[in-house]
């Protein structure tokens, strides 16, 4: 029956009038879409959070379970102990970054209110030097600066509220973030019996005949993000300890904080560098301008090293995605998903451009019987020889 309606004369045009018709009601509807989906999707974030966290930790402890346990046990208990490894050093590196983070993030802050009027000063000499004494409403720069604490105070008590209600929100959300971690440690432990699930539930649900392109499919892409994952996060560990190495060297401040800013915002393509050294510089610039300019300095040259040695040796040519689709990527990927998804731009923009060319095209190619030549192969270079002496 359904192969004699695919014979009809009309059968073409109402499919096509039928997808038109549901493209121009998803299209009309997209914000209403959106929030339901966003509130579905909602009730189960710290599942998703919780396999996000078991799937960073996954690299690590397959490195445990490979390199340092390759002797040691049965397979099962091999990557029991090399699970608990991976969870013990995630939750090491947090508890440092957090004591390296927080307490000279108080200490600059402290700085910097301590010094207001200095600056302000300063800002005001510098001004009144270059003809422009006053602002716009004809307050003087340190007078205005001199009641930053007073109108600081005027402020938290007008919104006293607003603030109780924003840290109510983010006390449940670190609940959540420690809910998920303990999920995600369950779950790495239970890698083996999830994996065969999933494979089995696919096995049954996709046909035979796609069942092999799809799994090869998802294999590359789940590569292309442990590639991606594990090489970033040694490159911002690799610039970070730079970056330590020469701000303990010339004696600066804060070097902890800024160093750990820096690796952070390196994770971030394209302009993570750019907001690292902003950051970076006007923290050293409340305690000694000189300092700032060296960071600056230092940062553009650190940057040029990693974008032309450091990286090409770690990444060498496993993406291969060119820096016009990954400027675009990271544009309608943080549009779409905000911070999160400018940091997956990279790897979202690898699947895209393999998808493209090592599926998409390849299938084109062969509906329309096309026949591929690599450029590179001798067939390829007769044809274009022959075209030559055809057009001489």
């Amino acid at each position: 029956m359904k192969d004699k309606l695919k014979n009809k004369s009309w059968y073409a045009n109402a499919v096509a009038l039928c997808i038109a018709v549901t493209l121009y009601v998803v299209l009309t509807h997209l914000g209403p879409i959106g929030d339901h989906m966003d509130k579905f999707t909602g009730y189960f974030n710290t599942v998703i959070l919780g396999l996000v966290l078991a799937y960073l930790m996954n690299p690590l402890a397959k490195f445990y379970q490979n390199k340092l346990l390759s002797r040691v046990g049965k397979l099962g208990e091999k990557w029991s102990v090399a699970a608990l490894l991976a969870v013990i050093t995630t939750l090491l590196f947090l508890i440092l970054m957090l004591e390296t983070l927080i307490p000279q993030f108080i200490d600059s802050v402290k700085t910097f209110m301590g010094n207001l009027d200095t600056y302000a000063a300063s800002m005001d000499t510098y001004m009144s030097k270059m003809g422009v004494s006053r602002l716009t409403q004809g307050v003087k720069l340190a007078e205005y600066m001199a009641n930053a604490n007073v109108k600081i105070l005027d402020y938290l008590a007008q919104n006293a509220e607003a603030i109780v209600n924003a840290s109510a929100a983010a006390g449940k959300s670190v609940l959540k973030l420690l809910i998920a971690f303990i999920l995600s440690v369950y779950m790495l432990m239970a890698k083996s019996s999830l994996k065969n699930g999933t494979i089995r539930f696919m096995r049954a649900a996709i046909p035979a005949k796609q069942y092999g392109t799809t799994m090869t499919f998802l294999k590359r892409c789940d590569s292309i993000l442990v590639d991606y994952i594990v090489f970033s996060l040694l490159d911002a560990l690799i610039v970070g300890i730079v970056n330590m190495v020469f701000m303990s060297l010339l004696g600066m401040d804060y070097v902890g904080m800024v160093s750990l800013l820096v690796a952070v915002t390196n994770l971030i393509p394209n302009f993570g560098p750019i907001i690292g050294g902003a950051f970076g510089g006007f923290i050293l610039l409340l305690v000694n301008p000189m300092h700032a300019l060296y960071f600056v300095l230092f940062t553009v040259v650190l940057q040029f090293l990693d974008g032309y040695v450091i990286k090409p040796k770690l990444f060498g040519d496993k993406l291969g995605v060119s820096g016009l689709l990954i400027l675009a990527s990271v544009i309608v990927c943080g549009n779409i998903w905000g911070i999160m998804g400018i940091l997956l731009a990279i790897p979202i923009a690898a699947i895209l451009d393999f998808t493209f060319r090592e599926a998409l095209i390849p299938w084109l190619e062969k509906r329309r019987g096309i026949v591929h030549e690599d450029p590179g192969s001798k067939d390829a270079e007769t044809a274009e020889s022959a075209d030559t002496t055809a057009e001489a």
